[in-house]
């Protein structure tokens, strides 16, 4: 886990070395200024001239400026690489999410991952700031006292020895019972993060059914659990605290009682008042740099089970993969279904698709129908190998998919959702996804074809109009058309709308399957629908049915073959001739 950590600081090594370099050099100074004081009082006690006294306070004074230089250089050195090294994580999170499948997405959830890349990641840049900083100058900063205040006290420093143990073993049994305690709250920080995503997405939805007290209790609730689990956590780690003032006391108690006795046994022989005052100025050393290393252990633990959580994701494979050596080009738009059998996960009992057999030529208009669950939207998810086929295989272009380059494959072939997205930005920049490189006049011919140009010139913006985030300014039917003229722009082999029509007007449906017709023609067309009347003039039609094809064939086919297609039609023509 480290080694994976630790290969995101990358450019901001030299910064991450400065840093516990000014460190030891700060210490370094920090813990000489004792001896030299000792050293100075001694001087006075004996009777020392003002010259010798103003060179040790030069001294003094050169060695607290160069400790407080390194200070602030190593602060800012900490500063930098611990930004640096976060943004490297938070890039390479970003970067094996952007290669995972759906397969795992759907493993690690939508909020999990956002929590990951934003609180997980803080927690790990804070520990590894005060990892470069405060870890390195507080061990350093009891070794040298420690060694300063043995040669100073000899055996009265004993007694750091003596407490040191007992804090490091109280500080463990704390370690091991927090942990699992983390553990749970951070997987219930992922449920009150889908709560806030589910709640902000849908907020139309909470307004138009009055249910801002349901969903204000149902986050309360989630909130409140968080909270019980901290507060279970922080009483536990409340103990650090007192137990380092105990340690503290101890010292505070012990070091001047047994230095003063000492003295006066010795009459001064064996340690006078200079080394009184060291000592007592190591040993708050010693206590402040275990006071510090209690805080760095708290950190520590803290984003211990974050940094697990930021690893499972850099180690996870993205379930699909390119071969070895992939094809680099689609030949053309013939989709082929050999015995196609997928489950969404190995140990499913039941198959989403099975036993499918298709054959579909280059240039061809294909119509899919079929009731809710019937996998319509699992079937084309399998042609730009979204998942992989779990028995079978699918072709495009007489070549299975599997042995695509990806890109190459996706890049041939457009889908229109059936839950349209469109990002915060202009029209054209939205449109421009399907083609970055794309004229002005390709985005007009695109939106004339999706019958989008018409209410897009309609506003005085045109086509520099500003989307909000989600394409909350525009309809439900001006979204899919503007979704569908991006796609168009991709000049795909193959083009596929999910049901991506729903929401406009019957004749604009029309007009768009027209266009279709007389523009696209070497574009294979597969088009997901509810109404009959937007696949009817398809060449071929098929009926999905409990993750099989029921039936296939054209319209008069299957109106006077397949009984499920001929209800659907009769209920639509009939509720038709009532409106009428």
């Amino acid at each position: 886990m480290i080694k994976k950590l630790l290969a995101c600081v990358r450019d901001n090594k030299k910064h991450t070395l400065l840093t516990p370099l000014f460190m030891v050099g700060e210490v370094g100074l920090e813990c000489t200024l004792p001896m030299i004081t000792g050293m100075l009082i001694d001087a006075i006690k004996a009777g020392a001239d003002m010259s010798l006294i103003l060179r040790y306070g030069a001294i003094l004074i050169l060695m607290a400026m160069g400790s407080m230089c390194c200070g602030i250089l190593a602060g800012w050195f900490a500063a930098s690489a611990g930004a640096g090294f976060a943004r490297n994580l938070r890039h390479d999170l970003f970067a094996k999410v952007q290669s995972f499948s759906f397969a795992n997405i759907d493993k690690f959830s939508t909020s999990s991952l956002v929590t990951r890349l934003t609180t997980d990641v803080t927690n790990v840049q804070m520990a590894f700031m005060m990892i470069i900083r405060t870890a390195v100058r507080s061990p350093l900063m009891l070794v040298f006292a420690v060694t300063m205040s043995i040669r100073r006290g000899g055996s009265i420093s004993l007694v750091f020895l003596l407490v040191i143990p007992i804090l490091a073993v109280g500080l463990l049994v704390i370690a091991k019972k927090a942990m699992p305690m983390f553990k749970a709250v951070f997987k219930k920080y992922d449920k009150l993060n889908n709560s806030v995503q589910e709640n902000v997405k849908g907020m139309r939805v909470v307004k138009s059914f009055v249910r801002e007290d349901y969903e204000k209790k149902k986050f309360g609730a989630a909130s409140e659990d968080v909270r019980n689990d901290f507060t279970r956590v922080e009483k536990l780690l409340a103990i650090n605290n007192p137990l380092m003032l105990l340690a503290m006391y101890i010292c505070m108690i012990l070091i001047p009682l047994l230095t003063a006795r000492t003295i006066i046994s010795s009459g001064g022989s064996q340690m006078d008042v200079g080394a009184l005052s060291t000592l007592i100025t190591y040993s708050m050393q010693i206590l402040m740099s275990l006071m510090m290393i209690s805080m760095i252990f708290v950190m520590v633990t803290i984003s211990g089970e974050a940094a697990r959580r930021i690893v499972e994701v850099l180690d996870t494979e993205p379930s699909l993969q390119n071969p070895e050596k992939p094809v680099m080009e689609v030949k053309d738009g013939s989709i082929d279904f050999e015995n196609v059998s997928f489950k969404y996960k190995p140990d499913a009992q039941a198959c989403a698709l099975a036993d499918v057999n298709l054959h579909i030529p280059s240039g061809a208009t294909v119509g899919i129908l079929g009731g809710t669950g019937s996998s319509k939207s699992t079937l084309i998810q399998l042609i730009s190998r979204l998942y992989d086929v779990s028995q079978g295989s699918v072709k495009v272009g007489g070549v299975d998919v599997r042995d695509y380059d990806m890109e190459v494959l996706r890049n041939q072939v457009a889908v229109v959702l059936q839950k349209n997205v469109l990002f915060s930005g202009t029209i054209k920049e939205n449109l421009r996804w399907g083609d970055p490189n794309a004229s002005d006049e390709e985005l007009v011919r695109a939106c004339k074809q999706a019958q989008a140009h018409d209410f897009i010139i309609a506003n005085p913006e045109g086509y520099d109009r500003y989307i909000e985030q989600g394409g909350a300014n525009v309809s439900g039917g001006q979204k899919q058309r503007l979704c569908i003229a991006r796609a168009l722009l991709k000049k795909p082999k193959i083009l596929i709308l999910d049901d991506s029509t729903s929401a406009v007007d019957t004749q604009t449906d029309a007009l768009i399957r027209k266009a279709f017709r007389e523009e696209l023609p070497d574009i294979t067309k597969l088009i997901i629908a509810q109404r009959v009347a937007s696949v009817q003039d398809a060449d071929q039609i098929l009926v999905m049915d409990g993750g099989r094809v029921a039936a296939q064939g054209t319209h008069e086919e299957l109106l006077a073959s397949n009984e499920i297609y001929r209800e659907v039609y009769t209920s639509q023509t009939k509720g038709g001739d009532e409106n009428a």
